[in-house]
């Protein structure tokens, strides 16, 4: 995994009416990133100690230490985002990057964000959930001038509680947000906190979402609903990165949502607590079991658990199409309608015409139907036994007894254990048990005719 690290040295920028008298001093270096590959954790090489966090598909932005304060510096720009191999999308986002990069702070800390803007039009940055002076709340108009293009604005508070918060726009946000522009914002606690347990993994990912029409590569911003890619920090699977942990290692996972809906989040294997929300750590007399959260637009959720379980867990949104990439929300159901060699041929009268297969929509991967450039398959990746038959919100949770502590690399496929494996029957099945009938009108088994009488009008009916 390789980065771009591009060091600007700031003194004398233009922006600098619009910075505080405290930083009129050379700004802090700018760090991007060009990989989408997941970075290792980001070990704080000064300041309050903490365990770091692996953000997938990501990474953490580094810091400088300016008379005790934390130095942070964000650019809002647009960017390349491969969604995952063979697409690529026109975004928005920081540094390089969409979503932006972590911030890792410790409970305490005072921390200055320098925001500098390099979009076509204004923006701010709201930081979602944290207790902060309301001036730097960032809701454009209402807490702060919107910072203009080209201009540089400074955010400065303490980092009041632990926590996981997100950070995104509070100007244009209908664009800026579906543009791509967000990130994850992690507040340590600086010392033993009794919500809190230690962990020995702690993952995180954003939920987001993006219309992008197949052959094109910018995100249609007016979109409310109906979205046809469905990713994790800007990624679909096959390009989302596995999680790799240790056997019996104590992993903490933390999602947040900033789609347009709901994600029911499902992890195979072993079951979890939630004992994180936006508002903090949850009351341990509060947690219960599961195998899966839904969480709602504009949440967080953190989910524990013992991996105490080997083997390659798959892990996703339990909405079936969100397990999926490039939907057509006009694609016909043709199930037992024999169209052999038909959509062939339409598609090359209408390259973006789509039919679901007379068996199921498996059919879709064996028929090899051209697709516009950049743009991802519906069901793609594949595993040790074949296509996975998954996009969008989906990856594996990969448990291995020999993963070394502290090492994140894909172990490859799991080798199960002789006999573990589901396997094909070669004699006769016995006999399935099935529900008695039900007794026809005169006494005798049969089928039973259902009639539905329609009103004739709405005569009587509340409207």
């Amino acid at each position: 995994m390789t980065s771009r690290r591009d060091f600007f040295k700031l003194a004398g920028v233009a922006a600098a009416a619009s910075v505080s008298p405290v930083a009129m001093a050379r700004l802090p270096e700018i760090v991007s990133m060009d990989t989408p590959a997941t970075q290792p954790p980001l070990l704080p090489p000064n300041g309050r100690p903490y365990n770091p966090v692996v953000t997938l598909n990501g990474w953490t932005l580094p810091w400088r230490m300016n008379n005790g304060v934390k130095e942070f510096h964000l650019v809002a720009e647009p960017v390349v985002r491969e969604i995952a191999p063979g697409m690529k999308a026109h975004l928005w986002g920081y540094n390089g990057q969409s979503p932006g990069p972590t911030i890792e702070v410790v409970e305490g800390d005072r921390v200055r964000i320098f925001v500098t803007n390099r979009l076509p039009e204004h923006t701010t940055i709201h930081w979602h959930g944290q207790r902060l002076p309301n001036g730097m709340d960032g809701v454009g108009g209402l807490t702060q001038p919107q910072i203009p293009a080209g201009k540089t604005f400074v955010y400065e508070f303490v980092a009041r509680r632990p926590g996981t918060f997100m950070y995104h726009p509070h100007a244009d946000e209908m664009t800026q947000m579906a543009m791509g522009m967000m990130g994850f914002w992690i507040t340590h606690p600086k010392g033993r906190h009794p919500l809190i347990d230690p962990v020995d993994r702690d993952f995180c990912f954003l939920l987001n979402a993006y219309d992008i029409e197949p052959g094109s590569a910018t995100p249609q911003v007016n979109t409310m609903l109906d979205f046809n890619l469905w990713t994790w920090n800007s990624r679909a699977f096959p390009g989302i990165d596995s999680l790799n942990v240790r056997l019996n290692d104590r992993v903490r996972i933390r999602i947040g949502n900033l789609t347009m809906t709901n994600h029911p989040i499902h992890l195979h294997g072993v079951e979890f607590e939630v004992t994180g929300t936006d508002g903090g750590p949850t009351p341990k007399g509060s947690r219960w079991m599961e195998v899966t959260a839904d969480i709602a637009v504009g949440q967080m959720r953190q989910i524990e658990f013992l991996a105490d379980e080997e083997g390659d867990w798959a892990f996703h949104c339990h909405k079936s199409h969100h397990v999926m990439n490039a939907m057509g929300h006009d694609v016909p159901t043709m199930i037992g309608v024999d169209h052999t060699g038909l959509a062939g041929k339409i598609t090359k009268l209408i390259p973006d015409y789509m039919v679901m297969g007379e068996r199921g929509m498996a059919d879709m991967a064996e028929m090899e139907m051209p697709l516009p450039d950049n743009t991802l398959p519906m069901m793609m990746g594949q595993g040790q036994f074949g296509p996975l038959e998954m996009g969008g919100m989906f990856t594996v949770m990969k448990v291995r007894r020999e993963q070394k502590r502290g090492d994140y690399s894909d172990p490859g496929w799991y080798k199960h254990p002789p006999g573990t494996v589901a396997y094909e029957l070669k004699e006769a099945p016995p006999a399935p048990v099935r529900a008695p009938q039900a007794a026809s009108p005169q006494g005798s088994p049969g089928d039973v005719e259902v009639k539905v009488r329609k009103p004739s009008s709405h005569d009587g009916h509340n409207h």
